[in-house]
This record gives C-alpha cells, structure tokens and sequence, in this order.
C-alpha cells in the first residue's frame, strides 16, 4: 500500500521600520503582514482600463486596497488621450513620479505594464520586474482519462490551453527562460517528457522517452540540464540529463522510490521527495549526487512532499500533520532553518510553486472533492482563489517574470 501513495505522488494522473515615504525614499516596513494601501484608481476617459488596472493592482498581491484617496499609501491619476496614457502616482497629497504609457495593445495589457511599473518603482529595492506579466501553468482535466496543460494570468484570466492531446499530460515545469514548458506525456508506448514552447508559434519535442518512467521533470536554473525521474531498470531514481548534449547522471539507486525533483537557485543542489526512511520525506543532494540530507519536518508532520525551491533559500512543501488526512502547505527556510505552516483554511493543499517575489505561492486546493487552483502569500498567510473551472485541476506552476 505505501509504494502505492508514494507512487502517487510520483505519477499524480494516474491517481491524481512602518513604509515612510518622503517623496524619493522608500523604507521596509516593520510589520510584515501588512503591504502598502492603494486606493481605487480612475482612468479618465477609459472605463475598461480602470477595471482591468485595479484588477491588476489588487491581484498582483503587492498592495492592499484603501477605502479612500485620504486612506491611502498611494494613489494614482491617470487619463487616456487616444493611443496615450498619462499617468501619476501620489504618496498622500505629493505627486512622486509620473509616466506616460502606449494603450495600443488594449486594456489587458496596458494594465499589466502600468502595474509592473508601478510596482518596480514602489518595491525598487526587490528588483522584480514584469511580475505582472508572468504566467501560471496548470493541469486541467478535459474529458474521461485525457488531461491538457493550460496557461492562465496572475488574476486568472486568459487561459489558454498549451496542449491538446487524448492522453495524460501533467507536471508542466518552466523552462526559467521563460519560452518553453516540460511535461510528462502518457501515449501508447510509455511516459516521455516533452517540451512545447509557449510562443504564438507551438513547438514540441521528446527530451527523455527512457524505457519505463520519464517523469516529474525540472530543469536547471542555467536552461543546460534536466532532472528527471527515470525507471529503466525497474528502480524509480533521480537522475540529470544533459539538454543540449547527451549526457545522463544517476544521482539515487535504491529500492527507494524519489519523486517531485526541484532545482536550487544557484544549480548546484536539489530537493527531492523519497521514501528510504518509511514515510515520503524532502532530502536535498548535490547535483554530482554527494551530500544526501534530509530536510526538518514540521511540528506534528506526517510526511513532506511536493517540494519548491524559491531564490531566496526557501523551500515550500505540502505536509499531512498527525491525525489529519489533508494536507497543508508549509515552508522551511534554509537561511534561518524556521519550518512554518502557511495556510489556514480547510480543505487539503497540495502542490506549491513559488512566484517569481518569493512570497506568493500558488496550489492546488480541494474542498469536497472538488479543486481549484489559490494563491497564498507566505509573507502574509492571505488566501485567494485563482481560478475554478468545474474540473479537476493540479500540479500549477509558475512562470519566471517574462522580460518585457
């Protein structure tokens, strides 16, 4: 029975000081569950501008909602005047910067470039830019037995589908470049890897089709390699595949079954999921397959699994606590070895995939035996629904800020 749920975790469609501002210095605030207030923003003389702009800045995560202008950290004024835009962004009553955008490409994408801007000049000190423009990968189930990759906005809008297969597709990865995305596909002859970029234009090719399993893919942080879990000899072991010269490592051999590889941000480490001390717990090896260790659990953790490594040293994990069934999402940082549990309401998360700000985690959520996809700020433990279509929905993950 145990190799069996740690298989499922393997193969998921088989059974699924306070902000003061003067007018150019901006400080970190003190308290971390709060971010900066905005309030309500008007574009004179473009209704579908205004929604989609303060859609962008309530979804974006980064500023909270102000009841009024006399409320509010900031707010912005803003008028269209043809294809322009001018815009300007006021702490209180002292107007700080001011831009003048393009509204050429519609509504939608005016909004996402307003709100990056915005957010790179308020948050300068993060240094992350087009986070507005990133992207999440999904799952969704489309008919009996068939899965496809979707993609959709940071609000939830926009979904678009990736793949189109009657078959199996899941675990899609980000290529961290941004164009491509890897996912398992289940045809006839076995499970492969495939990449399919995400241009206007789809491209897809085989990266690994090994006899046995080709699953649970995440690729190098410098594009050059894949992680990849493989079976070719009846054994379920992590290895690295060169991804533009061929070249395979074998990084575990055992009668232990690993699952769910992840890449740290400098590529010289991963965390892996692995069941050689009974229940599946994280450990993390050294990409030349030295230095095996084993991850804290949380207080009260059952088991650890579903790991994401963000750019900041943290690692976010889906744990059973005891006497639960469900799973909650937790997060162990590695700078300072705290091990916290970030999600509050009921129901079971799993699957976590760290946004490109090191906070905001998108997931898998299931009430009832129905699933949505949420986003959770680790920062702050806020929880908003993404997305909900009526189908089953998993394995999200997003994408890293795409350069405008």
């Amino acid at each position: 029975m145990y190799k069996k749920s740690i298989l499922a975790l393997l193969l998921p469609a088989v059974c699924f000081a306070a902000v003061t501002l003067s007018a150019k210095v901006i400080e970190i605030r003190k308290r971390s569950d709060l971010n900066p207030s905005i309030a309500p923003c008007t574009v004179a003389g473009d209704r579908e501008l205004s929604d989609q702009l303060n859609r962008f800045l309530l979804f974006c995560g980064w500023f909270d909602r102000a009841a009024s202008i006399k409320s509010a950290d900031y707010n912005i004024q803003a008028s269209r005047s043809g294809s322009k835009v001018d815009l300007y962004l006021y702490r209180g009553e002292n107007r700080i910067t001011g831009w003048r955008f393009d509204a050429s490409k519609g509504a939608r994408e005016t909004a996402k470039t307003i709100v990056d801007t915005v957010i790179e000049y308020v948050f300068k000190q993060l240094k992350v830019r087009g986070f507005c423009h990133s992207r999440i990968a999904f799952g969704a189930q489309t008919a009996s037995g068939v899965r496809n990759i979707f993609l959709c906005d940071i609000d939830g809008g926009n979904v678009t589908p990736l793949t189109n297969y009657r078959c199996l597709n899941v675990e899609p990865c980000w290529n961290p470049n941004g164009k491509s995305i890897f996912f398992s596909k289940y045809g006839r002859s076995g499970i492969d890897v495939v990449e399919t970029t995400v241009g206007k234009v789809r491209r897809s090719r085989i990266v690994s089709s090994f006899r046995g399993i080709n699953a649970g893919a995440a690729v190098s942080p410098d594009s050059k390699f894949l992680a990849v879990i493989l079976s070719p000899d009846h054994q379920v072991d992590l290895y690295i595949l060169g991804l533009h010269q061929r070249s395979r490592k074998r990084l575990t051999r055992g009668i232990a079954v690993e699952a769910s590889p992840c890449w740290s941000p400098d590529g010289k480490k991963l965390a892996f999921v692995s069941d050689r001390n009974g229940n599946p717990r994280i450990f993390t090896v050294n990409a030349d397959g030295s230095g095996l260790t084993l991850l804290p659990k949380i207080a009260n953790g059952v088991d650890a699994v579903t790991p994401a490594w963000s750019d900041d040293g943290k690692i976010a994990y889906a744990t059973r606590l005891r006497g639960s069934a469900n799973y909650v999402l937790a997060v162990y940082d590695l700078n300072d070895r705290t091990n916290k549990v970030v999600t509050r309401g009921g129901g079971s998360w799993e699957s976590p995939g760290w946004a490109a700000d090191n906070r905001q985690v998108v997931c898998k959520r299931t009430i009832n035996g129905k699933s949505s996809l949420w986003i959770v700020d680790t920062r702050t433990g806020r929880e908003r629904e993404l997305l909900r279509t009526g189908t089953e929905l998993f394995d999200p993950a997003w994408s890293p800020c795409i350069k405008r």
